[in-house]
């Protein structure tokens, strides 16, 4: 593919994404893409097969875009303890920063491609472990270095946390009140201090 088309598309996918987002699957209609990009249906199917894969790349872009941030709150650390802190912090500000691109992509996605897309489903699931996984992965780590209390079962933990994480997230966005994530997050912080943490670190 050369430098134009690659550039045509990744014009495409970071127009669309927020569309997608914000809408659902179902709901973006070849017409909001071509409006959007002012591109052709033509041009459109020139760099995507089809709408489902067009919707799986902006998926993965908005996803990136959060996933790095997270890695750049985290990267100031190499504590596995702390790491879990700058992920409350980020969660703090989560509302402000996704609002500009429609609320949570996993949550939005993950809700709207169940039974629909099965493509896009699979690829919200496939995050979602992902992410759990970088939970357990800093747990497991915590556990080696004596940060993290070497009995605490680390996937039940990268769960319950995750689990209160998109719980907030939810109803921060569908009551427009971002209280709720800054309350759980106090909530977190606490079970990373009083569940996690090993008290002689």
């Amino acid at each position: 593919m050369g430098t134009k088309a690659i550039d045509t598309s990744e014009f495409i996918i970071k127009t669309v994404a927020p569309i997608f987002n914000k809408n659902g699957y179902a709901a973006t209609s070849m017409a909001h893409i071509t409006k959007a990009t002012n591109l052709t249906k033509g041009a459109i199917y020139g760099n995507f097969k089809n709408k489902e894969t067009l919707a799986v790349h902006a998926f993965n872009y908005t996803v990136k875009n959060i996933l790095g941030t997270i890695r750049a709150y985290q990267d100031h650390t190499d504590s596995p303890i702390q790491k879990l802190f700058a992920l409350t912090d980020f969660y703090r500000n989560y509302y402000d920063f996704t609002y500009q691109f429609g609320g949570c992509p996993i949550l939005n996605i993950g809700v709207d491609a169940n039974n629909q897309n099965t493509e896009l489903y699979a690829r919200v699931k496939e995050v979602v472990i992902k992410i759990e996984q970088s939970v357990i992965d800093l747990l497991e780590h915590g556990k080696e270095i004596g940060e993290v209390h070497s009995d605490i079962d680390s996937k039940y933990y990268a769960k319950r946390l995750f689990v209160l994480v998109e719980g907030a997230v939810f109803m921060s966005f569908t009551m427009k009140d971002q209280s709720y994530l800054m309350e759980t997050m106090e909530i977190v912080d606490q079970m990373i201090r009083n569940e996690l943490q090993n008290s002689t670190e």
